[in-house]
């Protein structure tokens, strides 16, 4: 298969869409470079919408952008429960996740683990995150970039450079405020990307819409009674749900790059309009993004033919190069460069809090005793992580050693549902212990690995049993080494459901400039059962 030209009409739409999430990044630069607080929370400034928008760009890849039509012209529309899975969460989450994040005012998630069940549980957590998340950086600039290389004739250097070298820059300079505004454009661009798609491929069948829904009905490319059975040759949408409530719960309380949005809006109750916001979105995406993987299939049964021997994982980006007007398929390679921008710049502002906060300000406190108020070491960080991945990522380009960096995602992200898992027990139980749930993490895992690769369960049914194993794990172990870790000097009662109303003093106070390792300022409420 030859790959066409884009043509000047398209690069000039590309380029504008670059140059104008890197302005948002010189736009808010100032801001950023008030102090860490502004760097990773914006300082309470952004919207309840904005915030809603910035998390859905953020956890709606340009993997995810590409393989969702991709699942829906293979199969059917069965992976769309997920979608629907966020709903079920939201009520936790208003309800007994987002109450601790605020109370403690954290800049990231696992300070509350550290208040919790000491700096241990915290420091792993922590690093877990970092390095599925340099992984995934990797992943997300590499996979769009073999995608539209192969549809087109732009070089993947080019691609990678667009993609992961811009996202440093705006990220490096604007924070997450920048971030944030450039997720609200970047969300835009691929919802409008991916209604032109629907429109332009309708409007090229004959028959339209009504051709598409006979195709759908005669292959059974929406939902059929096959789905709905355990166990049979179709995802089973019971399961499909289950799991995916397990992984929303992963990404909505346990990952860095969603939970720092709770801190950048000015009040618990713009948080909960911000989820209300991207749930809202994430329906939006049903019909969008399963809807142009149906009309795609129609598209290519009756309009043309795919190529022989076709990758269906560039089904978008190759129907946008080929089928659409001169500018409009320009939008469409722009949407996908979004829809990784957003997640790329996301991952890196998240992993240099991780990396400033959880490591540096919490273990080398400046020596002086004055507060830090520079940005300097958070930008370092985003620019060393920002060039391993881009390296990792044309590394893949050009040796096809994909297989590998899979197999390190692959291990990493066995311990992301289980540490859901911890947050679970540290907030709905008082005497989850940090030994227990540190093994429960750990046989959580373990558990997933084996259910994965030896029971061949789907990654659905895995996240399932990764989350329950954590749990179960975690408090029975916790009630044989109870008294083992039983401390006076701090009550936990006010870091779970049954004082979520009870006032709490942080044991590491948040200023850098006065936390050490033996800090401890909690009150003393009674026996802990830490």
């Amino acid at each position: 298969m030859d790959a066409p030209g884009l043509g000047g009409l398209n690069w000039a739409v590309i380029i504008i869409y670059l140059l104008a999430t890197l302005g948002i990044g010189v736009w808010f630069t100032r801001k950023a470079s008030a102090g860490t607080d502004s760097f990773f929370k914006a300082n309470g400034r952004i919207p309840a919408w904005a915030a809603g928008f910035s998390i859905y760009a953020t956890t709606l890849s340009a993997i995810t952008y590409m393989s969702t039509p991709e699942q829906a012209f293979l199969t059917d529309w069965s992976y769309a429960a997920g979608n629907i899975a966020i709903f079920a969460i939201v009520p936790l989450l208003v309800l007994f996740y987002i109450p601790f994040f605020r109370k403690l005012d954290v800049t990231t998630a696992y300070e509350y683990l550290e208040e919790r069940f000491g700096p241990t549980i915290r420091v792993i957590g922590s690093a877990l995150f970092v390095l599925f998340h340099i992984g995934r950086v990797a992943i997300v600039i590499y996979l769009p970039t073999l995608a539209i290389s192969s549809v087109t004739n732009i070089s993947p250097v080019l691609v990678a450079a667009a993609v992961g070298v811009l996202s440093v820059v705006y990220t490096f300079l604007g924070g997450i405020e920048g971030v944030i505004w450039s997720d609200v454009v970047q969300g835009i661009i691929l919802l409008v990307g991916a209604a032109v798609i629907l429109v332009f491929g309708i409007a090229a069948l004959d028959g339209g819409l009504a051709t598409v829904a006979a195709d759908a009905a005669a292959d059974d490319k929406f939902i059929s009674a096959d789905n709905w059975k355990i166990g049979g040759a179709a995802a089973a949408i019971p399961i499909v749900f289950l799991g995916s409530v397990f992984n929303n719960l992963h990404q909505y309380t346990a990952s860095q790059d969603v939970v720092q949005r709770y801190q950048t809006t000015d009040s618990p109750k713009s948080t909960i309009r911000s989820l209300i916001v991207n749930g809202f979105l994430a329906l939006l995406t049903i019909p969008l993004f399963y809807g142009i993987g149906t009309v795609l299939y129609s598209y290519y049964q009756h309009a043309e033919a795919l190529p022989s021997g076709f990758n269906t994982s560039a089904l978008v980006p190759y129907f946008a190069v080929t089928a659409l007007p001169a500018g409009i398929s320009g939008l469409l390679i722009a949407a996908i460069f979004a829809a990784a921008q957003s997640t790329i710049s996301s991952s890196l502002n998240s992993i240099s809090a991780c990396v400033t906060v959880d490591i540096r300000d919490r273990f080398f406190p400046p020596k002086d005793g004055v507060a830090r108020t520079g940005v300097g070491f958070s930008r370092l960080v985003i620019v060393i992580v920002g060039a391993i991945s881009v390296g990792v990522a044309l590394y893949l380009s050009a040796t096809d050693q994909a297989h590998t960096w899979d197999l390190f995602l692959s291990i990493t992200g066995l311990f992301g549902v289980p540490l859901a898992g911890v947050f679970a027990l540290g907030i709905f139980t008082k005497r989850a212990n940090s030994a227990g749930v540190l093994s429960g993490l750990v046989l959580g895992a373990a558990v997933a690995w084996y259910v994965q690769d030896v029971a061949g369960l789907t990654p659905f049914a895995v996240s399932a049993v990764a989350f329950v194993g954590a749990v179960v794990f975690g408090y029975v172990i916790s009630l044989f080494t109870g008294s083992q870790n039983r401390r006076a000097d701090h009550d936990v009662t006010a870091l779970t459901i049954y004082g979520k109303r009870d006032q709490y003093t942080r044991r590491i106070s948040t200023s850098p400039a006065t936390t050490s390792a033996g800090d401890s300022n909690s009150i003393k409420q009674g026996q802990s059962n830490e």
